[in-house]
């Protein structure tokens, strides 16, 4: 079979040594005779795993020792519940920012536990850019946010620091992508499917000396410090994910680690956001400012050219750019084991078919 272009929003590509890895210990793993979704969780082997899954997801994200790291079930969607039940007291309030259809399932979620106050917005422009945030009221417990917006292509450049009050980031679809300073975090939480492995389990790096200060009484579940009391391992763990989580962040450490892949990703949305920007044919959706290395959107100046083009597309082995149904257009996801030489494919296209018009 020719080779696919993977531009799927997600779950996402991955690295081949690491999906041959993956596929081999599915039959078999190692020498212990049995294949990796059939051996105990608390088999010597596994507990390995997952110690050296946790251990070097702080060392690439380069966490201080006040963070403790997770690996558990439900994605980002659960963890929208789970990080308001563990920060907000009974009767308190956090402050968030609405970027998108995710934050605002963040914000839903949220309203369960505690007063929400939306402090920034995107939403009058349609989410094409990133808000300004300025001083959050010290009343809130934190502020929250959603670091890149797959759906519309946009992408906070740095953690808001001026808010003056902690933050919780849903960093999903670019954790792994970038280097920030998490010194002002006291959670961060993201499902594994964009950059880090296959669907099916989330991390979460949580200030541990924030919890247990809510008053509430918190299901177990929910409760991230019954969590790490028993190492990530309060449940069966989805063991294939956090495996195959494993295999791509030593894929990642050895490509030079979070430092190193960002000037991949750079290298990447550089390629492909020239083009957009040179070719009469297309214009970029989001602001430029704003713009995210993960997810570039953009869209035909004329649509009666998009069958076209969706043939010529196909046909070069390209897939997953269609855009979200909500903004149409194209939308190019480059996550980290996307090779620039995939964006180059897309790029000769987007040229050629300038030429042919």
């Amino acid at each position: 079979m020719s080779k696919v272009h993977n531009f799927s929003a997600g779950p996402c590509i991955l690295p081949p040594e690491v999906l041959k890895e993956a596929s081999e210990a599915v039959k078999s793993w190692g020498n212990n005779g049995l294949s990796l979704i059939e051996m105990s969780h608390r088999s010597k082997p596994f507990v390995a795993v997952m110690e050296e899954t946790r251990s070097l997801t702080k060392e690439l994200l380069n966490l201080p020792d006040r963070f403790e790291i997770l690996y558990l079930q439900g994605g980002a969607s659960l963890g929208f519940l789970t990080s308001a039940y563990n920060l907000i007291p009974e009767g308190g309030s956090a402050a968030y920012v609405d970027t998108g259809a995710w934050a605002n399932k963040a914000v839903k979620e949220a309203k369960h536990l505690g007063d929400i106050e939306v402090v920034a917005s995107a939403k009058e422009r349609g989410y094409v850019s990133i808000p300004k945030i300025n001083t959050v009221d010290s009343k809130h417990s934190y502020l929250h946010y959603t670091t890149n917006n797959t759906i519309y292509g946009t992408q906070f450049k740095k953690p808001p620091t001026s808010a003056g009050v902690p933050l919780v980031a849903d960093m999903s679809s670019d954790i792994m992508s970038k280097e920030f300073d998490s010194s002002a975090f006291q959670l961060i939480y993201a499902g594994a499917q964009k950059n880090m492995g296959p669907a099916g389990t989330v991390m979460y790096a949580i200030d541990k000396n924030v919890l247990g200060k809510t008053g509430r009484d918190i299901p177990a579940y929910l409760d991230l410090g019954v969590h790490i009391s028993k190492d990530s391992m309060f449940n069966t763990p989805p063991v294939f994910s956090i495996f195959t989580t494993l295999l791509t962040l030593k894929w990642l450490k050895a490509k030079g680690g979070v430092a190193g892949i960002e000037k991949i990703n750079n290298a990447k949305a550089e390629l492909i956001y020239n083009e957009i920007d040179r070719n009469p044919l297309f214009r970029g959706h989001a602001e430029e400012s704003c713009r995210s290395t993960m997810n570039a959107t953009f869209m035909f100046n004329d649509p009666r050219h998009t069958d076209a083009f969706d043939a010529v597309w196909a046909a070069e082995g390209i897939s997953g750019i269609k855009g979200h149904r909500s903004v149409g257009g194209y939308r190019a996801s480059m996550y980290n084991a996307l090779p620039i030489e995939s964006v180059q494919v897309l790029v000769d296209v987007m040229k050629d078919f300038e030429r042919k018009i």
